[in-house]
Order: structure tokens, then sequence, then C-alpha cells
């Protein structure tokens, strides 16, 4: 696959403050690279040196293979992007504002405002002026202008924000199309594990300015950990009983006994068996699995 994003030890400092630290990344095209960090991680500053909006103090980036520079127009031509807040013109109307846009990008198509309206679903709010939106509408707002000229590279940074369940769905399933059916790349960032995994189909972590992982949406799964959870009446000679017989069980904070060998996890019937022959039965017994929020968190070490 063409690399489309690509970045070389990309550096931001302010002042004695590290931002952003060599962070080296590639997303390729048709991609949608899930970039993920708590607030305050890094995201929004190294999108922005992405874009050109800021200036690095060492490393660079590329879009298509042309080094991303501040003030370059060029970048705009086949980028759309969405950060931080979606700004507007406050007291002009949804449809108002986008033609503004439109003739921005010199777009000959007069329909494209109409398009990109039933597109994020804001046909019914076009004579709205934007100061009386909500949220998450001027949130689907930022999102049209980003989307108006079809580009076909997508940088958004946190696009759910403010939107509900539905919203978000919809974000969702339309980033998923532009992706599969229209060749779009998109690097799109978030604080929540959860949701970019449905759709992101590689992921990098960020945390305090350093990118601390890149993984395969597929392989979250394998990574998270796995535990065989087990209680009796007595865990103290339970566990006693199973390390008699080259079994490792640790205790945990509810006073149960955890095993984590692979092998028995996906056999707990070896453990059952084990303690019911023992005249020790298990009163509960059953595989305990990492979700997605907690491998996030172990993964930039924040305990929960």
């Amino acid at each position: 696959m063409d690399e489309v994003i690509r970045t070389e030890k990309l550096t931001k400092k302010y002042g004695s403050f590290t931002a952003v630290s060599e962070i080296s990344l590639n997303v390729r095209k048709g991609e949608i690279y899930g970039f993920l960090g708590l607030n305050g991680a890094g995201k929004t500053t190294t999108i922005r040196m992405l874009l050109g909006m800021i200036k690095p103090c060492s490393g660079s980036a590329y879009i298509n293979g042309k080094k991303v520079s501040p003030g370059d127009t060029e970048l705009g031509r086949n980028t759309g992007y969405l950060v931080e807040i979606p700004y507007s013109y406050p007291e002009l109307t949804v449809s108002e504002n986008l033609e503004i846009f439109r003739k921005l990008r010199l777009l000959q198509d007069k329909t494209a405002v109409d398009k990109v309206m039933e597109k994020l679903n804001l046909t019914q709010y076009a004579n709205r002026k934007a100061s009386h939106l909500s949220l998450g509408n001027s949130q689907r707002l930022g999102l049209a202008k980003a989307l108006i000229h079809n580009p076909q590279i997508l940088i958004l940074d946190e696009p759910a924000n403010g939107l509900d369940p539905a919203g978000i769905f919809e974000i969702r399933e339309l980033i998923k199309d532009l992706a599969s059916n229209h060749g779009v790349t998109v690097f799109i960032s978030s604080h929540i594990l959860g949701e970019i995994s449905r759709f992101a189909t590689r992921i990098g972590i960020i945390n305090d300015g350093v990118l601390i992982q890149e993984i395969n949406t597929p392989e979250l799964e394998i990574l998270c950990k796995k535990r065989l959870i087990v209680n009796t009446e007595n865990n103290a000679d339970a566990k006693s009983i199973l390390e008699n017989s080259n079994i490792i069980a640790g205790i945990n904070n509810q006073n149960q006994l955890e095993i984590t060998d692979e092998k028995l996890i996906l056999n707990p019937g070896v453990v059952a068996t084990l303690l019911v022959n023992s005249n020790l039965p298990p009163s509960m017994l059953f595989v305990s699995e990492e979700d997605l929020e907690s491998y996030f968190l172990r993964t930039i070490g924040v305990k929960n």
C-alpha cells in the first residue's frame, strides 16, 4: 500500500515542556489510523504539525511524499481536516457557512453544499444560524467543511465530541464508507479506545508526547490479558493444592484465585476437576478478559 502520511522524529517543545517527542509514524492509503491518547497526550499538537499549522522544533512531516511547511496552500487541495473546536461564522446559517467554504475551495459544483449537508444530516438545519446549533450539530458542520471538497485525506481531531450515540454511529459508518469504498485515508484522534477500535485498521498510542505503541486492530484482543478466576470455601488451601500440581495461582484484590496460564484458561475444567477431587470444589470459576479501555490504561501506565 502507498504511504500517504509520514512523520520522522517529529518534535515540538514549548520552553522546557516537550509536547511531542520524536514521533515517527506512517499511514498508508485507504487506512483508518486511530491516534489514541488521553487529553494532553500530544494528539492535537501532532495533528497541527501534520497540517502545517505550527512548525516543529525538529523532525519532519510528509503528506503524499511532500514535506509539510507552514502556510503551504497546496496541502489543503486533497486534505480535509477538523481540529479542536469547529469554528464557523456565528451569524450566518449552516448553508451560508458551507457556501463560503465552497467558494474558498474553488468548487464549481454548486450542489456541493446540499450534498454534504445531506451526507452529514444537516439539511434540516440549513437555515439555522451557526450560533444556534447544538454542540453536536456544530461538530457536524465542522465535518461538513472538512468533507465538502471530497478530499482523499481526512485528518480529524476528536470528531465525536458532543455527538450522541446515534451521531457517533453515523460518523463511524461514514468514515468506514469513505475508507472502504472511496479510498480515503483517515487519520483520526481520540481518547476512547473502545470506539476507535470499532473501525480503525491500525492504532497508534501516544502518552506524554511519546508514541509508545503501534498495533493492527485485530491484534488488540490477543494482547488483552485473560485470567481464570476461581473461588472456593478456602482459597489458601486451594492455592496450595494447585501449586502441589505445579499450577501457579495468585490472589487478587477480591481474595479470589487468579491463574494466567494460557493452557488452563483454555481448559478450565482441569482446575475444576483437580479441586473437586481434592474435596474443595470451586464455588465460582470463570475466564475474565481485560476490556480494551483497561488495556489502553495499562499500556500507558495508568491504574484503573
